[in-house]
């Protein structure tokens, strides 16, 4: 099964420095029917104008993996961390019994990324905080296994059974991604425009997936991210 969410239809938010679309219920948009999706809970495509950014504020029982687009992310925790990170790095904080952190835009041009919440697996984690920056090549025409759960084989590990990928299509390339039985996914277009199973995908349009097999083709040069989880029973 798979079903198109349209960025048209997502929660939208312009405070001027901060420009949004959630893909789930988030801050003032608000939709019962759609909270989540199985342990995914927020896709937020953000844009922070340069020298603005989110200042410290808390955060308890969630796995957050953000992922860098364009520009430069700093990040500062009360876990004592302070990193900056660029184009297709990824940060990861378990927020567990609780940590406090900041996300700012230090750099002369405009910042966008997604940042994403998973529920964990159970509360009350020690908080922790790990990044990887990974090589632009690693994900060109073919996947890069960024996340996975503990037990999994991806460089950054969190508590709970999702794995994300990332890709670059070149135009006209094409992908397969598998989903085994019982199995689900969410994908992010992030740039470009592509064809998944005869259904068109533009810049920042949502495909849910659900114990389906797609095949992708990129009408032109295509950035996808794909969050793939145990399927709600």
């Amino acid at each position: 099964m798979l079903r198109k969410i349209d960025n048209k239809n997502m929660g939208k938010s312009d405070l001027g420095w901060l420009k949004s679309s959630f893909h789930f219920s988030f801050s003032e948009y608000y939709d019962p029917s759609n909270i989540n999706f199985g342990k995914l809970r927020v896709i937020n495509d953000d844009l922070i104008q340069s020298k603005t950014g989110f200042p410290m504020h808390p955060h308890n029982d969630m796995e957050i993996v953000t992922y860098v687009i364009n520009g430069k992310l700093t990040h500062k925790d009360s876990m004592g961390n302070s990193h900056e990170l660029s184009r297709g790095e990824v940060q990861y904080m378990s927020a567990g019994t609780g940590v406090y952190h900041s996300e700012y835009n230090l750099g002369d041009k405009e910042l966008r990324l997604l940042q994403i919440w998973i529920f964990p697996d159970k509360k009350d984690y020690k908080p922790n905080y790990g990044e990887y920056k990974f090589n632009w090549s690693d994900r060109e025409n073919k996947w890069l296994h960024m996340v996975s759960s503990v037990e999994g084989n991806a460089p950054i590990k969190i508590h709970q059974d999702v794995n994300i990928y990332s890709i670059y299509l070149d135009k006209n390339s094409e992908e397969l991604l598998i989903l085994e039985k019982h199995r689900q996914a969410y994908l992010v277009q992030i740039e470009g425009e592509s064809i998944i199973n005869n259904i068109e995908l533009k810049e920042k349009d949502a495909l849910e997936i659900i114990e389906e097999n797609i095949q992708i083709k990129a009408k032109e040069n295509s950035h996808l991210l794909v969050l793939e989880m145990k399927k709600d029973i």
